[in-house]
């Protein structure tokens, strides 16, 4: 019976992203956070990773009481082996689970800002987008609905906010295009390179690269859990924001009828 917060054990899986991450916590305390292998796939080195992880802090998997993992938006095949891994170690450990929101991860591991555009690849020189308001605590609150747009409808949407920070792969893909745009906003952009750098909150801001964004998901997982919603194996689910190449090609391929 778990008893205190601060003992919870959790395991958190990104997988939605390019660089995926694994996360062993105890509470709000990380006990070791490993980065998968950007260039190989998810599929061949999670697990071999997770049990680094567990080894790592002398845990075995029936130890850890909450599973989390990215949910989504992010690469399908990788929210798939992601989901379907923590999936699999809740069903047999009869352990809940939470699936984060991968833009709410990551505009939560770029620090605290009134207003968060978390930016990542959707594939097609494309972008997943959301806004977020974020706390001191790291709580990302969003402020609009995630959406798959073009990068200068991206722009385009957010240049009423002349102060924010751009967080993720997204954001550091297309740093060049945002300072042009911010340039021919009249807004001041810069980009931060490490943690020594004070947090800046004037103009748009590119917020340093993090790769693993396992930690924020464990962390989002912990709130998650005190608020009573966490959920079952059978009910973690993938957000994909739009179809995949796949589901678009069918529609195309698939003859209408013509009407008689």
């Amino acid at each position: 019976m778990i008893t205190l917060l601060t003992q919870l054990l959790i395991l958190s899986v990104d997988t939605a992203a390019r660089a995926g991450s694994v996360c062993l916590a105890r509470g709000e305390q990380v006990l070791c956070a490993l980065s998968l292998e950007a260039q190989s796939s998810h599929s061949a080195h999670l697990l071999e990773t997770i049990q680094q992880a567990l080894e790592s802090a002398s845990c075995a998997l029936n130890d850890v009481e909450l599973f989390a993992v990215a949910a989504g938006p992010g690469s399908f095949t990788g929210l798939r082996i992601g989901i379907a891994t923590v999936k699999s170690f809740a069903a047999v450990t009869g352990r809940p689970c939470v699936g984060v929101p991968t833009l709410q991860a990551i505009a939560s591991a770029a620090g605290p800002s009134a207003h968060t555009v978390a930016l990542l690849p959707a594939g097609r020189g494309e972008l997943f987008t959301q806004l977020f308001a974020v706390d001191a605590e790291g709580n990302a609150q969003p402020l609009d609905e995630p959406q798959h747009l073009k990068p200068l409808e991206a722009w385009d949407k957010y240049s009423n906010h002349k102060r924010l920070r751009w967080a993720g792969e997204g954001s550091l893909v297309h740093a060049d295009a945002l300072r042009d745009h911010a340039t021919a906003q009249g807004i001041d952009f810069s980009i931060e390179f490490d943690e020594t750098e004070g947090a800046s909150t004037q103009g748009w801001i590119v917020a340093r690269s993090c790769d693993n964004l396992a930690p924020a998901i464990a962390a989002i997982a912990l709130q998650e859990f005190q608020q009573g919603k966490t959920v079952s194996a059978d009910e973690l689910r993938a957000i994909y924001v739009r179809p995949s190449d796949a589901e678009i090609n069918q529609k195309w391929s698939t003859p209408t009828t013509a009407s008689t």
